[in-house]
C-alpha cells in the first residue's frame, strides 16, 4: 500500500496544475477564424497533444474533424481485464466578450481573491487539467487500475458537431465500459454533484428582408415595411407575457422532481439586479432544466452610433432554444423555423438556416459507475452526492449514448455557478479542482474493483 494518502499526492500536484493551467489559458482557442487565428486552436491542441504523450499514452492523434478544428486522442493501457474509462474534456473556449470588462487579461491565468481567473479556466481548459491530475496521481501511487481513452475536442463550444461526426464515421475509437465527460459542475462550490440530463441546443440564422434598399424615415416611414420592425415582432412572439417561451409545436410544460433551486440562490447566482423580476412560470429548476428556452444570441442592425434616419431594408439574427429531455433537437429546429415563418409581418421575405444543433441527454443514475463515483465523491468532499440537471449543451452525450449503448456515462466538472462560464471573468476555484480530480482519481480505482473478477 502507498504510504501517503491519495489526497496527498493530488495535493501536491497542485503547482503543477496551476502552471500548465496557465499556458493552456494562454491560447486564444476560440473554434471561429473569424474572430480568432486558427494557429491559437493549433497550439493549444498541439499542447494537449503533448502532455498525453509525458503522461505515457499511446495512438496520440491530432483527429482532423469534419468542421475544420482537430480533437486529440490519446491511450493509456491498463492492466489486462482491466475495463476501458474514456475521458473527455474541450479545449476551445468562447470569446472572451468585452475585454475591457475584465479585471485581468482573459487569455492570462490571474489569481485573485482565491480563485483563478481566465477564458476557459472552469470551461473547459480546467477539465484537461482535472483528468492529467487525477491520472498522475494514481500512477505515483502505483498507477493507472483501468485502460483510459482521453478525447478533448476542438470544437464543443461552436456547437458545429465536428467531433460528434467523425465519432460517427470511426465507432470503435471511443468505445468505453465508462464515459467521464469533464465539462459539467457542482451546483454550489463544496457540493459533489454530478449532472444527470443536458438541454439540447438548436442555432437558427434568421434574416428578414422587405426592400431593395434603406429609405428615407421621413419621406416613406409610415408606410414603407421595416425589416428591422419586422424582425422585432417576429422576435417577441417567442416569448409570452411571463416571458416563458411559447414556440409553437414545442411543450413548455415540463418539470423537474431532482434538486431544488430556490428563487433567491438564482437571482444571486445570476446577478439580477434589484426589482427585476425572473422570467417563466414554475419552479427555477422547471425553467432552467426541465422546459425548453429560447434565446435571441444576437441581431444584425445599424448601431446607435452613426445610426442614420432610414427604413431598413434587411435584418438578422441568431436565436438558440435550448431542448429538454424527451424534445429532440431535430424537432426543436423545425419548430422553431415554422414559428418564425409564420410570425413574420407584412408579408416579410424570411430566410432561416440552421447553424448548429445538439441533443438533449438523460443519463442512467442507478448505473454502477454512479456508484462508485458516489463513494469517490463522498471520499474527496465528506458528504454525499447531488444530482441536478444542467440547462446547457454537451452535443457529445447523445452521440456517445447511441454509439455505445452499454456504456455508463457520468457528467462532473469545474462549471460551478461563481465560475460565470461564458460571461466576463470565468474563473476555477482551485479547492475544486483539487476535489474533483481526487474524486476522479478515487472513482477510477472504485470502478475497477467493481469491475474485477470474483475470486473463487
Amino acid at each position: 500500500m502507498p504510504s501517503v494518502p491519495l489526497s496527498e499526492t493530488v495535493a501536491a500536484l497542485m503547482p503543477r496544475a496551476r502552471t500548465e493551467l496557465a499556458e493552456l489559458v494562454s491560447y486564444a482557442s476560440v473554434a471561429d477564424w473569424r474572430q480568432f487565428p486558427r494557429s491559437e486552436s493549433e497550439k493549444a491542441a498541439g499542447w494537449v497533444a503533448d502532455a498525453l504523450r509525458a503522461e505515457g499514452f499511446q495512438e496520440v492523434a491530432l483527429l482532423d474533424t469534419p468542421d475544420g478544428t482537430q480533437s486529440v486522442y490519446g491511450v493509456l493501457p491498463g492492466p489486462a481485464g482491466a475495463p476501458t474509462v474514456l475521458l473527455y474534456a474541450h479545449y476551445d473556449v468562447q470569446p472572451p466578450l468585452d475585454e475591457s470588462a475584465w479585471l485581468s487579461p482573459p487569455f492570462e491565468l490571474t489569481e485573485r481573491d482565491g480563485r483563478w481567473y481566465g477564458r476557459g479556466a472552469a470551461d473547459c481548459k480546467g477539465g484537461v487539467l482535472m483528468h492529467l491530475t487525477a491520472l498522475r496521481a494514481l500512477r505515483e501511487q502505483g498507477g493507472v487500475p483501468v485502460t483510459v481513452k482521453v478525447v478533448v475536442e476542438g470544437s464543443e463550444e461552436q456547437g458545429t458537431g465536428g467531433l460528434e461526426r467523425y465519432a460517427e464515421e470511426h465507432p470503435d475509437l471511443l468505445t468505453a465500459d465508462a464515459i467521464v465527460i469533464g465539462d459539467a459542475g457542482n451546483f454550489r462550490v463544496g457540493l459533489p454533484t454530478v449532472t444527470s440530463s443536458l438541454r439540447g441546443m438548436v442555432k437558427l440564422d434568421v434574416r428578414v428582408a422587405t426592400l431593395e434598399g434603406n429609405l428615407h424615415s421621413g419621406q416613406f416611414g409610415g408606410a414603407a415595411p421595416d425589416a428591422l420592425a419586422a424582425l422585432i415582432r417576429m422576435l417577441d412572439s417567442l416569448r409570452d407575457a411571463s416571458g416563458a417561451t411559447t414556440i409553437d409545436g414545442l411543450d413548455g410544460s415540463g418539470s423537474w422532481t431532482g434538486l431544488t433551486y430556490p428563487e433567491e440562490d438564482f437571482r444571486r447566482d445570476a446577478k439580477v439586479l434589484d426589482g427585476v423580476e425572473l422570467v417563466g412560470t414554475g419552479s427555477v429548476a422547471d425553467r432552467i432544466w426541465a422546459r425548453p428556452s429560447v434565446t435571441v444570441l444576437g441581431i444584425d442592425a445599424p448601431p446607435v452610433v452613426g445610426a442614420t434616419p432610414s427604413v431598413q431594408a434587411a435584418a438578422g439574427a441568431q436565436v438558440s432554444v435550448r431542448v429538454p429531455p424527451g424534445v429532440t433537437a431535430d424537432h426543436a429546429a423545425q419548430a422553431l423555423t415554422a414559428h418564425l415563418l409564420k410570425a413574420a409581418p407584412w408579408g416579410a421575405r424570411v430566410e432561416v438556416t440552421q447553424s448548429g444543433i445538439g441533443q438533449p441527454f438523460q443519463a442512467d443514475t442507478t448505473s454502477p459507475a454512479y456508484s462508485a463515483m458516489a463513494d469517490a465523491m463522498r471520499e474527496a468532499y465528506g458528504q454525499d452526492l447531488a444530482i441536478a440537471g444542467q440547462g446547457g449543451s454537451i452535443p457529445l452525450c447523445n452521440t456517445l449514448g447511441t454509439l455505445y449503448p452499454q456504456a455508463e456515462i457520468l457528467l462532473i466538472g469545474l462549471s460551478e455557478p461563481e465560475a460565470q462560464i461564458h460571461a466576463v471573468n470565468e474563473s476555477v476555484s482551485p479547492q475544486e479542482l483539487e476535489r474533483l480530480a481526487l474524486a476522479e482519481a478515487v472513482f477510477l480505482q472504485r470502478y475497477a474493483a467493481s469491475k474485477a473478477p470474483a475470486a473463487g
